[in-house]
């Protein structure tokens, strides 16, 4: 496996650097007030009226006003500065307080009213409804001490957490076992290339690479993302060229293809996508799809996939089946990819150093100029940390057996994070293994006479650290000491947090959440509290669908076919990524993005490769990075537009 081409060539696509630097300074500091104060509170505000956030874009338009004021300034940006930008605005993207805005709404729905539930909603939630602090719209209360206790323990515990099993699945997977991450080039080549751009001297290709992706972001978002923004507002309908998110053929291939969703989506970023992920694991993913077109009318008509019926569009029939079928299959071919992983990690620590792989002691040691800290440090980090979370949920939820919260945060944790740390090395792939946690919530109230739902809120140890993975390999990559990223998170979290109390007491004092002040959370916020808060009556009347989903023997079937599939794959040299990408195409992701992908795949391999031959593995990745910039800084232009004309029309100054 490791003398596969395809992976070598990835893995030397972009060498670690030999000198590492900090990258932490006053810059930083400024950066991170700038994100926590702006632009955080900016994403905050358009997901409640248009339901966006600003996504990618935060990132790359802080980086570049930084280094715009940098060049005006007559200095510059080092690569590590700006990589520690574009690390705090991924970080600072996901508001702590939004969480609190929707438990405020949920607790006085009149979908947890029409349920019943209200009385069920524990206290650590958010407070009773027609208490005080909700009648005056305030987070500055009494009644909020213990939810706000809660949430700021969480959130410290998790700002920890990252440098604990994840940061060891990074020194395992890249150190030791030398998997190539083939999507961390496309943030490090992409701050490269800013930070190119902030110098005097010649720019190199990284920056005109860079920017033909940016333009092409530009045009292609104006179609995709701007006309239907800007025309929605001056016209009664959106003017739509492209259908958004794909064009839908299953309601008219049903006759003849029944259980299967159709259709295709027309993003150029996924043809753009499909450049850059390993080839192989592409044309994987491509046979998983064509295997559920073949094989679902089949299961379909032997009672597989009963649940399905005409009339259902991608959604429902994506949900229907993973219910019947393909919920096990993952799981299943999930197992073989982490049996598969653990042999070869037991292979890799017992190599010889002349092998070209390394070494456990590799992995112990670590390379002081990265700043790497030590590794059995990084398990006690997990361990505490996974320990906090289950002290921490056993106080708020006495009646759930403690036994799950165990195999929770020491079994099934540390499998998924390997199995997608692997994912991630080889094929760019998050694994993710639905309905786990509802699974096994229903079980506690089936088999142990749990009832209520406290443990549906409760801040439980079930963690994906896979794919910290490879924000440590982007650092790698970036030639950014570890100790400047752990000064960043020192420094960005408490202004995060403390700006996301801030915004969330103003948003909220501003007008009730949700009320015409924010629209999209008056249209949907509804229909989600119904969906979330029936689901949570499963635990009260001890039975659900989520349960019944499972099969034992499927689960069994697909994980002995995996092995037997790699083993053979093995056998006559075949590429492996093969297995990686056919996990990918089996219900990981909406089948209609992947024939664009597949087309990306063929144009970068049999077009671009012989013309710029392996140069092109490093062109892909920063014409990725500049693609997304560029539909990013469109996007932000469009919701711009959205939030300046629907705040005139329905805010009360």
């Amino acid at each position: 496996m490791y003398d596969d081409k395809e992976l070598k060539e990835y893995r030397d696509l972009l060498p670690p650097p030999d000198h590492f630097e900090e990258g932490f300074d006053w810059k930083t500091v400024v950066g991170a007030i700038f994100i926590g104060f702006l632009m955080m509170p900016g994403s905050m505000y358009l997901q409640l009226v248009v339901g966006q956030n600003i996504g990618p874009a935060a990132r790359w338009v802080t980086i570049i006003l930084f280094a715009e004021i940098a060049k005006r300034s007559y200095t510059h940006l080092k690569e590590q500065e700006i990589f520690l930008l574009y690390y705090m605005a991924g970080a600072a993207l996901a508001s702590p307080f939004q969480g609190l805005l929707w438990q405020q709404y949920l607790v006085q729905s009149d979908a947890a009213k029409m349920l019943g539930l209200t009385e069920f909603i524990p206290a650590w939630v958010a407070p009773a409804a027609d208490t005080a602090s909700l009648l005056e719209r305030t987070f500055f209360h009494r009644d909020w001490l213990v939810p706000l206790l809660v949430l700021f323990g969480a959130q410290l515990i998790q700002r920890i957490d990252q440098f604990g099993l994840g940061y060891a699945m990074y020194r395992l997977t890249s150190d030791v076992e030398k998997l190539p991450f083939p999507m961390a080039p496309v943030g490090a080549l992409g701050t490269m290339a800013l930070a190119e751009s902030t110098e005097d001297k010649e720019k190199s290709w990284k920056w005109r690479v860079f920017s033909i992706g940016g333009v092409i972001g530009l045009a292609f978002g104006g179609v995709y993302v701007l006309l239907p923004a800007v025309s929605g507002l001056l016209f009664s309908e959106p003017i739509s060229l492209i259908p958004i998110p794909w064009i839908e053929l299953t309601p008219y291939t049903e006759n003849v293809l029944p259980a299967v969703a159709t259709g295709i989506q027309l993003d150029l970023g996924l043809l753009i996508l499909g450049m850059v992920l390993p080839f192989w694991a592409v044309i994987g993913s491509f046979v998983g799809v064509l295997f559920t077109v073949i094989a679902n009318p089949v299961l379909y008509h032997h009672g597989f996939l009963h649940r399905w019926h005409p009339g259902m569009r991608t959604v429902e029939t994506m949900f229907a089946n993973n219910f019947d079928f393909y919920l096990s299959v993952s799981i299943g071919l999930g197992i073989a990819i982490g049996l598969i992983g653990i042999y070869y990690m037991v292979k890799s620590l017992r190599a010889d150093p002349g092998s070209g792989r390394g070494t456990f002691a590799d992995m112990i040691r670590g390379r002081p100029e990265r700043g790497d800290i030590n590794f059995w440090l990084s398990i006690a980090i997990y361990l505490f940390s996974t320990a906090a979370y289950t002290l921490l949920c056993l106080w708020l939820v006495p009646g759930f057996p403690w036994i799950f919260f165990v195999l929770y945060g020491f079994i099934y944790t540390p499998f998924i994070s390997y199995v997608t740390a692997r994912m991630e090395g080889i094929a760019g792939q998050v694994v993710n293994l639905p309905l786990i946690r509802e699974a096994s919530f229903i079980a506690g109230a089936k088999y142990f006479g749990y009832s209520g739902i406290e443990i549906w809120y409760a801040p439980i140890p079930i963690h994906n650290y896979g794919t910290a993975a490879v924000e440590f390999r982007q650092i790698e990559l970036t030639g950014t000491n570890l100790r400047g990223v752990i000064k960043a998170e020192i420094v960005a979290w408490p202004v995060v947090f403390v700006a996301s109390l801030l915004f969330s007491q103003f948003l909220w004092r501003l007008a009730p959440i949700p009320s015409a002040s924010f629209p999209y959370a008056q249209e949907v916020w509804h229909l989600q509290a119904l969906n979330q808060l029936l689901m949570q009556t499963s635990t009260l009347e001890g039975n659900s669908a989520f349960y019944q989903a499972l099969n034992g023997l499927i689960v069994a079937a697909t994980t002995g076919l995996g092995l037997l599939l790699y083993t053979v794959l093995n056998i006559f040299g075949l590429p492996v990524l093969l297995i990686y990408g056919l996990v990918r195409g089996l219900g990981q992701t909406a089948p209609h993005g992947h024939i664009l992908e597949f087309a990306g795949a063929l144009l970068g391999r049999f077009y671009f490769l012989k013309r710029y031959g392996l140069k092109w593995r490093q062109y892909a990745p920063v014409l990725l990075a500049g693609f997304s910039c560029g539909m990013g800084l469109t996007g932000m232009f469009a919701m711009g537009c959205t939030l300046i004309l629907k705040s005139l029309g329905r805010l009360a100054y």
